[in-house]
């Protein structure tokens, strides 16, 4: 089955609003063995409406639309697409009722534009909104399945997870796994994963490059779910014989969440000292649920003065080799073992830009170092990118060196 999304409303063509509904749509279409070939976004304008409609009826077996049932104006969609299937739009006096009652519910008077809403093309079921008063419209004609969903995010997702599936979720299975690696390029990944492509018709393996990292997705597809299950399975093994050093977690389970549950696993307690990420790993780290466990306090100490006061940093050490130093990066993480009680440190300074680099420490540069009560470990890495680049990289790094450093602990 060939499926087409389509998102309508000037506010998703003129980039005011993040289009999260595309996204949202294809990742569950493919969890129900639907492959999404075509996503298109068109403006509030009857013409272009009408021409993307017509071309996805021919192009697409089911199509899902959405945006453009609301009350005002320029909410076409159902006129639109009534008309180019050739229907008729009818009254329906049931979902008349269910749109009054909302507005009882919520002691708000109807105005008169909502009655649009309770319109339906001749012969489509209405697909019902929980959340808002814009129903949804469901319509197979001719081999093609429209689907017709609100364009608020909560409104459709909802309706979509309550309404749409149990309509058309099939026997077909599409399967994906993913691999996630760091301190490997895909250049080099893709070579040396060749020999793996191709090989079975219902495998495919593909590498995506993400911010200092890589993602192998494993997608299966067939009639045959447990088959398919023992295929992936046995595809997996074989890249984490092959990449087992650079395998850091599975199906984008982000790193920071990998790190945790190592600490959790080792029942370790964790603090951070941060100059040039201002606040970023420990804000990253926070989201995680339950991550008190496990965190116990991150200090910013962005000037020389706050990593002399707040870490014990020497003041003759930033003096000899400056603040964005191995030598520095070591108190700092010392210093934050000293002062709390802990079981691991991890520390970072760096140069972030735009301005402040020279020939022997240019932007980019930043040291970390991870401590314990036995051993400290200093890194040091050459970023390359703009000021939030830079800042994204040592994140995504230092859990990392934070998850090796763990693994590594007796």
């Amino acid at each position: 089955m060939k499926a087409e999304i389509i998102t309508i409303g000037t506010e998703v063509t003129t980039g005011s609003i993040l289009n999260t509904n595309s996204k949202y749509l294809a990742e569950k279409l493919l969890e129900l063995g639907i492959e999404v070939y075509y996503h298109t976004s068109v403006d509030d304008n009857i013409e272009r409406i009408k021409e993307v409609v017509d071309i996805s009826l021919n192009r697409a077996d089911l199509i899902i639309t959405t945006g453009g049932l609301g009350p005002t104006q320029d909410d076409i969609t159902k006129e639109i697409i009534s008309e180019s299937l050739g229907l008729k739009l009818i009254d329906d006096e049931e979902m008349l009722e269910i749109i009054k009652e909302r507005f009882v519910s919520l002691n708000r008077e109807m105005p008169s534009n909502n009655l649009k809403q309770a319109k339906k093309p001749e012969g489509s079921t209405f697909l019902y909104n929980r959340i808002g008063t814009a129903p949804g419209i469901f319509i197979q004609r001719d081999n093609k399945t429209i689907i017709m969903l609100p364009g608020p995010p909560i409104e459709m997702n909802r309706m979509f997870e309550d309404e749409v599936i149990p309509l058309i979720k099939q026997d077909f299975s599409i399967i994906i796994r993913s691999i996630n690696l760091m301190d490997i390029g895909e250049s080099q990944l893709e070579m040396e994963l060749k020999d793996l492509i191709n090989v079975d018709p219902e495998i495919n393996i593909a590498t995506f490059p993400k911010e200092s990292e890589v993602e192998i997705k494993i997608i299966g597809k067939g009639n045959n779910r447990k088959e398919l299950e023992i295929k992936i399975g046995h595809f997996i093994k074989i890249i984490e014989d092959r990449f087992k050093n650079y395998i850091y977690g599975y199906d984008n389970i982000p790193i920071e969440e990998v790190v945790f549950n190592i600490l959790k696993e080792k029942n370790y307690k964790i603090g951070f000292a941060e100059s040039c990420t201002g606040g970023l790993i420990s804000g990253r780290f926070s989201r995680i649920a339950g991550v008190s466990q496990v965190f116990d306090r991150s200090i910013i100490s962005y000037s020389e003065k706050s990593k002399i006061e707040e870490l014990g940093v020497n003041p003759l050490t930033i003096e000899k080799f400056g603040v964005v130093s191995e030598e520095t990066a070591i108190e700092m993480a010392k210093g934050l073992l000293n002062r709390n009680n802990i079981d691991i440190a991890l520390s970072i300074t760096g140069l972030a830009g735009p301005d402040g680099g020279t020939d022997e420490k240019p932007v980019g540069l930043v040291y970390m170092c991870i401590a314990d009560r036995k051993k400290a470990l200093p890194i040091k890495y050459n970023f390359i990118g703009n000021r939030k680049n830079i800042q994204n990289k040592a994140v995504i790094k230092a859990f990392s060196e934070l998850r090796k450093f763990l693994l590594n602990i007796d």
